[in-house]
């Protein structure tokens, strides 16, 4: 999918919705062709773009979707929430649980939480920074950090304050105006929290005091769209390549691809096809310690540690035609991969990436 990160496919979507696509999607031809056949295939989709996955305590399944709100599979039946039902938006674009098992959801129209029979929301008004929201983390403490697209909330259960992150020194590009979207919030096994904003690569922040990343300290990219923090303590960090605001423009400088942290050293992945100048949107491990990488408009990666093996056969033809999105990765109770892409939701089975459509097959 030639676009930005579906999360921020999310975000764009509701930009581009207005001219389509601007930090998450690209309004190409290749695009509007990708979209009509996609609007062919005959199985109803879960949504056009399943921007999130996320299984909570109880083992239900919950797709973040762009148009249709939160989508939750408990095993048995599938159930929309959304504005209708008391849900604050229907761009739905992260998800977390909380101690008492509420599930809290952002949207691209404020942040709700959910007791499992009713809805809470919250905006700007109840002291949020801004009601785009495109991640969230609770942590260690039971502190709720709510990333936007304009800086970082901090929830004490309580009240909302705002959290600064200092800017590093980066040279922007002349079109990179808005450069306070946080595209990842994670905490690391010391409790460290990391940040990435896009365009300002990484941010590390001890309870204290704040450490940078860029390019200049090793990443491929400034523009980091995902981090994860593998079994081994390695950050393995996913970005994109820079595009112009001005759909109509070709793409531009950066590199994008994958990075991998050990703490000490950058290590990059160009005899890897997909891994350089390409956007990684997804990165995730299995409790096999396997990493899986969503390569954009070329498929999923395994990593086990030594060789990288690539999933791309699919049954869905426009897929192969056009290009995978992958936005969102999860492996379920069950051993299951799920597949959040632009084009709605996947479950790889064997050595297929297969569409999963409202009416399944879920298992």
């Amino acid at each position: 999918m030639d676009v930005y990160n579906l999360r921020i496919l999310s975000a764009v979507y509701l930009m581009l919705v207005v001219t389509t696509i601007s930090s998450c999607y690209s309004q190409t031809n290749t695009n509007n062709k990708k979209n009509e056949e996609l609007s062919k295939t005959k199985a109803p989709q879960i949504d056009e773009y399943v921007v999130e996955i996320f299984e909570d305590s109880k083992k239900n399944l919950w797709f973040g979707t762009i148009n249709s709100g939160a989508a939750k599979f408990d095993g048995k039946s599938l159930i929309y929430l959304t504005t209708e039902n008391g849900l604050i938006g229907n761009t739905v674009t992260s998800f977390a649980e909380d101690i008492e098992g509420n599930i809290w959801l952002g949207t691209h129209s404020g942040l709700s939480k959910f007791d499992g029979k009713t809805f809470i929301n919250f905006t700007e008004i109840n002291g949020l920074v801004n009601n785009t929201v495109s991640e969230l983390l609770i942590d260690k403490k039971g502190i709720l950090w709510v990333g936007t697209w304009n800086g970082v909330s901090k929830f004490n259960g309580t009240t909302f304050s705002t959290f600064t992150i200092p800017d590093p020194e980066v040279e922007l590009m002349p079109y990179q105006s808005k450069m306070h979207w946080i595209s990842e919030i994670i905490e690391d096994k010391q409790g460290n929290i990391w940040f990435s904003r896009d365009g300002y690569g990484v941010c590390k922040y001890d309870g204290q005091s704040f450490t940078h990343f860029t390019k200049k300290d090793g990443l491929v990219s400034n523009n980091i769209q995902e981090i994860l923090e593998d079994k081994n303590g390695n950050i393995w960090l996913g970005s994109r390549v820079v595009e112009r605001d001005n759909p109509d423009t070709k793409r531009t400088s950066g590199e994008g691809g994958l990075s991998k942290f050990d703490g000490k050293t950058f290590t990059h992945f160009p005899e890897i096809k997909g891994l350089n100048k390409n956007e990684v949107y997804a990165i995730y491990e299995d409790r096999k310690g396997n990493i899986w990488i969503g390569a954009n408009r070329l498929g999923l990666y395994c990593y086990d540690g030594k060789d990288f093996t690539l999933f791309s056969k699919t049954d869905r033809a426009d897929l192969m035609t056009y290009g995978y999105g992958i936005q969102s990765l999860l492996e379920d109770y069950k051993g299951n991969i799920w597949l959040g892409l632009s084009g709605g939701l996947f479950r790889l089975q064997g050595d297929s990436i297969i569409n999963v459509s409202r009416n399944g097959p879920w298992n």
